[in-house]
C-alpha cells in the first residue's frame, strides 16, 4: 500500500516535470519609461536631396571652332572675367584690323571733305558781303551759296560714314569676342571638355552636348530637396531645418528654408513633389562640401520643449501603445497625440509621466492579452 502511494507521487512529479519542460515559453519584453522632453512636428524630403553650389555655370562658346588655347586646368581657382579658353580666330582678328583701317580712312576722308566745306562757306559769306555792296553779280553769289550748302551736306554724309565705320569695328570685335570664353564669376573649374586642337561645338536647340568648361563656387552651398506636395503647404521661408549628409553621418547641419518652388514637379505621377531649398548656417567648423553630395533635410514646423513624449516607433496603429498590467498580460492603450515626427510624438492624454510601455513591440506573440515575461532592457 505504501509503495503504491510512492508510485503515484513519482508519476505526479514526473507529469509536473514534463508539463514544466514542455509548456510554451513566455515571450520576453522590456519596458520603456515615458518622460518629458523636446517634441517637434517636422516634415522630410521624399527622395534624397543634393548639395548645390550657390553659383554654377556650364559654359560654352556661342560658335563652334578649333580650340587654340586652354588657359585653365580642372580644379584651378579663377577670378571674375578671367580668360578661360579661346578658339582659332586669325580670320576674325584680320577682319577687326580691316575694319579699323577702313574706319581710319573714312575719318581722314571726312576731315578732308569738312575742311573744303568750311572753305566753301567762307567763300559764300565773302561773296554775299560783296553782293550787298554791288561789287559782284547775284548769280555768282548764288552759285557760291549752293556750293557751300552742297559741301555742308557732303560733310554730314562723311560724318555718317565715320559712324558706320566705327559700328563695323564694333561688329568685327563682337564677332571676334565670340571666340573667347571668360569666367562670369569667381570660382573653381570643375571640368574641362576638350583638348588643344579639338573642335568645340555649341549645343544646338534640343540637343544636349557637354559644356566646354564647368565652373562653380566651392565656398558657398545650399541644399535642394523634393518635399511631398501634401507637406509643402505647411512650409514657409525662414523655418529651421536640420540637414544630414551621407558623407558626414555623425553631424547635423543647421539651416533655414530660403526658397520654395512655385510649382509642383510631376515627373513621377504618383509622387508629386515641391522643390525646397535650405541655406546652410555659416559655421567655422563647416567641412569642405562638394556639389553633388546627397543630403536630407528635416524641416521643423513646430516644437515643444517639455512635453510628455513617446518614441514614435513604439506606436501601434499610429495611436496605441502596449503596456504590461499587474497580471503580466499585455494591455493595449489608446493615446491622444499632439506634435509628432519620426522620433517622438507628444502625449496629450492616455498616459502619464513615468508610465512604462513595451519597447520591443515587434516581437512575435507580443499582442494584446498575451502573457509575457518582463526582462531588463538591452
Amino acid at each position: 500500500m505504501k509503495s503504491r502511494w510512492i508510485w503515484i507521487a513519482a508519476l505526479s512529479l514526473l507529469a509536473a516535470l514534463i508539463y514544466f519542460l514542455s509548456r510554451p515559453k513566455l515571450p520576453e519584453v522590456y519596458l520603456v519609461e515615458l518622460s518629458l522632453g523636446l517634441v517637434e512636428n517636422s516634415v522630410s524630403n521624399t527622395r534624397a536631396g543634393t548639395v548645390e553650389a550657390c553659383q554654377r555655370s556650364k559654359l560654352s562658346l556661342p560658335i563652334g571652332g578649333q580650340i587654340a588655347e586652354l588657359y585653365v586646368d580642372e580644379g584651378e581657382e579663377v577670378s571674375e572675367g578671367q580668360l578661360l579658353m579661346s578658339l582659332w580666330n586669325d580670320d576674325r582678328r584680320a577682319q577687326v584690323e580691316q575694319a579699323k583701317a577702313t574706319a581710319t580712312s573714312v575719318v581722314k576722308e571726312q576731315q578732308s571733305i569738312c575742311i573744303g566745306t568750311a572753305s566753301d562757306l567762307h567763300e559764300s559769306e565773302r561773296l554775299t558781303a560783296l553782293l550787298e555792296k554791288k561789287l559782284v553779280s547775284s548769280e555768282r553769289a548764288d552759285l557760291a551759296l549752293a556750293k557751300s550748302n552742297s559741301s555742308a551736306a557732303a560733310c554730314e554724309a562723311a560724318k555718317a560714314r565715320v559712324g558706320q565705320a566705327e559700328a563695323s569695328v564694333k561688329l568685327a570685335e563682337a564677332v571676334l569676342a565670340q571666340t573667347y570664353l571668360h569666367a562670369p564669376f569667381a570660382g573653381r573649374v570643375a571640368e574641362v571638355t576638350g583638348e588643344l586642337g579639338e573642335f568645340s561645338t555649341p549645343s544646338p536647340p534640343g540637343v544636349q552636348t557637354p559644356p566646354a568648361i564647368d565652373l562653380l563656387t566651392d565656398g558657398c552651398h545650399y541644399i535642394s530637396a523634393p518635399i511631398d506636395e501634401v507637406d509643402a503647404s505647411q512650409i514657409a521661408v525662414g523655418m529651421p531645418v536640420r540637414v544630414t549628409m551621407d558623407a558626414f553621418r555623425e553631424r547635423n547641419f543647421p539651416a533655414v528654408v530660403r526658397r520654395i518652388s512655385t510649382y509642383v514637379l510631376d515627373l513621377e505621377k504618383q509622387a508629386r513633389t515641391v522643390e525646397v531649398e535650405a541655406e546652410l548656417d555659416s559655421d567655422e567648423q563647416m567641412p569642405l562640401l562638394l556639389a553633388g553630395y546627397s543630403a536630407d533635410m528635416e524641416i521643423v514646423l513646430d516644437a515643444k520643449n517639455s512635453a510628455l513624449r513617446v518614441p514614435t516607433e513604439l506606436l501601434v496603429d499610429e495611436r496605441f501603445v502596449l503596456m504590461v498590467n499587474q497580471d503580466h498580460l499585455v494591455e493595449r492603450r489608446e493615446l491622444v497625440l499632439g506634435l509628432s515626427n519620426w522620433h517622438f510624438s507628444e502625449v496629450i492624454s492616455g498616459a502619464l509621466e513615468g508610465d512604462q510601455i513595451i519597447g520591443n513591440i515587434g516581437t512575435q506573440a507580443v499582442v494584446d492579452g498575451a502573457e509575457v515575461r518582463v526582462v531588463d532592457a538591452p
